[in-house]
């Protein structure tokens, strides 16, 4: 009897255990389950653009306001988008920042972006709620047209072309105009022409003050270096070399708030004053041709 009592305890205490275990691996799964469903929304949260237009069939014409379409996941209306203008992977021009109501009109295109079939849009999502992880989009290649640029530097060009009329100088020499500076393409958007030698440089920022720094350089020479542009006018005085075009360019070492940097320019001669807007971005400088009257 005795015997039997135990047997029939420790069947019991048995029975119990295993009623407790089964209990615990049940919380156990739920617990885990939970864990899932959490990792599982985050994941099905996770934001995204995708820039619809432009594409690789797209042609953008400078003179003609450009237009951005996109699509979002989990980015609300509310939200802002930030869109880059690039050529072959470096920013050439901000495009502007938008609401998210998945398209923009309007776009006003940099007058000195030059023609070409490898640029691309952009697209950066803004103050994202997951800071670690920020939706980002860049287009396919496509292709912008210039017509005014291209007209000048065909004109430029043919200009240089064209045979001198008269006899030179034995001892004169053909100068030719410089196309590239520091891997830089150099466009002349101007050919102006001084009484003197001697002139006054003056430059400030064109349009709104957005933290562009750049240099100013006559003919291969630093004469305003690393400038911070502001309202302020900077002054200079240089002096021109009789006989030749003097090259003078902008040089840009940032691309500031708004691309690309844009600067005003007034030279004088103490007779004759001309103003000139400059643009220069990270891959091309603006530049003018300065000759003195013989």
């Amino acid at each position: 009897m005795k015997h039997t009592f135990i047997t029939i305890l420790l069947l019991f205490l048995s029975l119990t255990s295993f009623a407790h275990r089964s209990s615990e691996a049940s919380h156990t799964f739920h617990i885990s389950h939970g864990h899932y469903q959490v990792f599982n929304d985050t994941i099905s949260k996770k934001t995204k653009i995708e820039v619809t237009y432009p594409n690789s069939s797209t042609v953008w014409t400078i003179s003609e306001p450009a237009k951005i379409e996109w699509e979002t996941i989990n980015i609300a209306s509310g939200k802002s988008i930030r869109f880059f203008l690039a050529l072959n992977d470096m920013v050439v021009q901000e495009l502007g920042t938008f609401k998210n109501s998945f398209s923009a009109d309007d776009i006003v295109l940099a007058k000195n972006i030059s023609t070409g079939n490898s640029y691309q849009v952009v697209g950066i999502e803004l103050f994202p709620d997951n800071k670690y992880q920020i939706a980002k989009y860049a287009t396919s290649y496509f292709s912008i047209r210039n017509p005014e640029a291209d007209a000048r530097k065909a004109a430029y060009e043919a200009r240089n072309r064209e045979k001198p009329t008269g006899v030179k100088a034995p001892t004169e020499k053909t100068i030719e105009p410089v196309t590239q500076f520091d891997g830089r393409n150099i466009s002349y958007v101007e050919e102006v022409v001084f009484e003197n030698e001697d002139i006054t440089i003056e430059v400030w920022d064109h349009g709104r003050q957005d933290d562009d720094i750049v240099s100013i350089y006559l003919n291969g020479k630093t004469v305003i270096s690393k400038h911070l542009l502001t309202y302020r006018r900077k002054q200079v005085t240089c002096t021109l070399e009789k006989g030749k075009p003097n090259d003078l360019f902008l040089y840009a070492h940032n691309l500031g708030k708004s691309p690309p940097n844009t600067v005003s320019i007034e030279i004088t001669d103490g007779s004759t004053s001309k103003k000139i807007i400059l643009n220069s971005d990270l891959k091309s400088c603006e530049a003018v041709k300065i000759s003195v009257k013989q």
